[in-house]
């Protein structure tokens, strides 16, 4: 573990912090191709990679969606009567997802990644061309039981992809009539119980797992968490405040291209470790 690698985690958390206050989408989907990058310069293990991943990608939202949601409650923007219970489901979605995945090949998940991040990708790049949702119908109120069934099924697929959840919860919400505003703060609520279930889900899966490397807590590199999280945590109420001020549908279009490279990257990590290149 060198100089360059850490300052490398800690700009790479700084742009992911910013993009999770700016978008309300989390900066999980760029994390994961990165770190999987660096831990795979760092010599981690193939079958190791991935999954290391992920769970430290998910771990540090838990402390970017601190930062975040507070940036965003100030504002009064965040729906206190949805997020809690959508966010308790959610909690156990994600630890039962750190549980299948851990059972995964490393090759299957990112092969996973690759076309989940390109499919949400393609979504979000067709919806910044369409002008956004205005919410006028108001809230479509749902069971709470029905909300903490949408929020599993939401942390479920977090934990496959290392992300806070906001590339469903945000178009759900929408869906059910809130306004983007309220949408994008809540689902920035719903990234803490989305990590925190990750972090203990990938803790517990990974503690036998084979060949982890020093300062490895389970499947989740304290190393990377930290340099990521003290960055991100600075930039995410930056971005929040931009969010109030601007129209980032534009900017969602560039990120969406910056996904679909990130998920060739993933579909090529894939298949290599797999061994299905040759």
């Amino acid at each position: 573990m060198n100089v360059e690698f850490i300052l490398g985690l800690m700009l790479l958390g700084s742009f992911t912090g910013f993009l999770a206050g700016l978008l309300g989408i989390g900066g999980g989907m760029l994390l994961v191709p990165f770190l999987t990058l660096l831990f795979t310069r760092e010599a981690f293990g193939a079958e190791l990679v991935v999954h290391m991943a992920i769970a430290t990608s998910l771990t540090t939202i838990l402390f970017t969606s601190a930062s975040s949601v507070r940036a965003h409650h100030r504002r009064g923007a965040v729906r206190w009567d949805i997020a809690p219970w959508m966010g308790g489901g959610a909690v156990a979605g994600t630890f039962l997802g750190a549980q299948f995945a851990s059972l995964l090949k490393s090759g299957y998940l990112a092969l996973f990644f690759s076309v989940f991040v390109g499919l949400s990708a393609l979504r979000m790049l067709l919806a910044s061309t369409r002008p956004a949702a205005s919410g006028a119908h108001g809230w479509q109120p749902l069971a709470r039981p029905a909300l903490s069934a949408v929020g599993a099924g939401i942390g479920f697929v977090s934990s496959l992809v290392g992300a806070g959840g906001g590339f469903l919860t945000v178009p759900f919400l929408s869906w059910r009539g809130l306004n983007m505003r309220n949408a994008v703060a809540t689902s920035a609520a719903m990234g803490f119980p989305i990590a925190a279930g990750g972090l203990i889900g990938y803790v517990v899966a990974g503690l036998s797992a084979p060949g982890l490397p020093r300062y490895a807590l389970g499947f989740v590199y304290l190393p990377a968490l930290f340099a990521c999280a003290v960055t991100s945590v600075l930039m995410a109420p930056v971005g929040a405040g931009v969010a109030h001020r601007i129209d980032v549908r534009h900017l969602r279009r560039i990120f969406a291209l910056l996904l679909l490279g990130l998920a060739g990257y993933m579909l090529w990590k894939g298949l290599h470790i797999l061994g299905w290149l040759g």
